[in-house]
């Protein structure tokens, strides 16, 4: 079964200097039936206005993911880490026992254009840790990058749930196939273009919600490059 979530129909916030898409209940959005897909738990696409940001603000027992569209990230947290993250590198935050940390736009120039994901981890109480890594285009280009695994391994962030977290890009035409196992779940988010999975027509924003459907084929339909997220869940 594939179940589509369509761009427009996620919850939305305008503060100004951030403007926010939530794909599932976050903040003042509330939908009882869109409050996560398995162990994933918040989607939200984010949009920050040049030299803003969020304050210090505190997380435990959550696996928080970033990835920058465009942009640069910057981030501060009470484990030590000042770090600033930018295309092709993806962020993992353990909040587990309590984390304080802040995210602001780097640039006083561009907007910061980036995703934040939350993963439920296997357990509460687990250890925190910070993870920064970084990868080239071409890595992604026409095939698989894993991102974030639960053995973290070169060029592979670990994080502490039975997830894995891929990104790919392709050019107008191309195609990917990915092979969910007996009993896995997939969550395919549209960064940027458009592609078919499946033969579901899915633009900039749309996702599905994938399970039993062990064969999974995306194509690009659009003009111009797409990108996508992919997580293969338990």
């Amino acid at each position: 079964m594939i179940v589509i979530r369509r761009s427009e129909e996620r919850g939305h916030a305008d503060k100004g200097w951030l403007k926010s898409f939530h794909t599932f209940s976050f903040a003042d959005y509330r939908d009882p039936n869109q409050m996560g897909f398995r162990s994933l738990r918040v989607l939200n696409e984010d949009v920050v206005a040049p030299g803003k940001g969020f304050g210090a603000h505190g997380h435990r027992d959550m696996e928080i993911i970033s990835y920058v569209v465009s942009g640069k990230l910057g981030h501060k947290d009470s484990m030590g880490h000042q770090e600033i993250l930018g295309p092709n590198e993806v962020q993992v935050m353990s909040a587990g026992t309590g984390v304080v940390h802040s995210e602001f736009n780097a640039s006083e120039d561009e907007p910061a254009h980036f995703l934040q994901i939350w993963i439920e981890p296997a357990k509460k109480g687990l250890p925190s840790g910070y993870q920064q890594l970084a990868f080239t285009p071409a890595e992604k280009a026409g095939r698989w990058k894993l991102l974030a695994a639960p053995q973290p391994s070169a060029g592979v962030a670990g994080i502490q749930q039975d997830a894995s977290l891929g990104v790919a890009t392709l050019n107008p035409a191309e195609q990917l196939s990915y092979h969910l196992l007996p009993g896995r779940h997939g969550w395919l988010q549209v960064i940027s273009g458009g592609v078919t999975l499946n033969g579901h027509d899915l633009r900039r924003g749309d996702a599905a919600a994938i399970s039993d459907v062990p064969q999974l084929t995306v194509k690009s339909n659009g003009e111009n490059v797409s990108e996508v997220l992919l997580f293969d869940l338990a």
